[in-house]
């Protein structure tokens, strides 16, 4: 595998290169061709590097045909939102307004939320995507137990008070102090033959 530099200072920009970074991957792809650079065949380096033989190939001829440049991480798209981030904002501000009347429940859960994703937004998801969609809009799904609308906290006050107390004071008082087996101990010392 023949190479050689596409520019003059190509050596020297990938010994500094190699020098300086950090992360691995990077580190290896400016190896792959500065070994390359340096004269060194494929399954060389492949073996130098522990890398294989296919990816010192990818790398090369990403250089030969883009220069050093080639060799960075190009951007990755992914797959597109089912929801698009223009809406995003409007589905937060309809989770952080509550439940409604006609939502039918006291707090809205995974299942609420994907129910409003399908109704008012027309998206389709699935309960684990609509918690990673709350993830991602900085919602937690840990929500402190709601309120029963007609919770009266006056009225379990006075429970509290009218309650009965449900045990009884004991007659005999546990004795404190001394051995709770009903056995005798002798000391340590008279153990001891003297």
């Amino acid at each position: 595998m023949e190479i050689v530099p596409r520019s003059p200072d190509d050596v020297s920009r990938l010994q500094r290169l190699v020098r300086t970074e950090r992360r691995a991957k990077p580190r290896d792809r400016w190896r792959v061709v500065l070994l390359a650079l340096q004269g060194f065949s494929a399954p060389q380096i492949a073996a130098k590097l522990d890398r294989s033989r296919r990816f010192v190939q990818v790398w090369v001829y990403r250089y030969r045909d883009q220069g050093i440049d080639g060799l960075h991480e190009r951007p990755r798209p992914g797959q597109p939102t089912k929801l698009p981030r223009s809406a995003e904002a409007a589905l937060k501000a309809r989770i952080q307004a509550g439940p409604l009347p006609e939502d039918g429940v006291c707090a809205l859960r995974g299942r609420d939320v994907v129910r409003i994703l399908r109704e008012h937004f027309g998206v389709k998801y699935s309960l684990q995507g609509a918690y990673d969609l709350l993830h991602r809009l900085g919602f937690s799904s840990l929500r402190p137990r709601p309120r029963h609308r007609k919770n009266d906290p006056a009225a379990m006050v006075q429970w509290e008070q009218d309650a009965p107390f449900l045990s009884r004071k004991s007659r005999n008082p546990t004795r404190i102090g001394g051995s709770k087996s009903g056995s005798r101990t002798k000391a340590a010392s008279d153990n001891k033959e003297h």
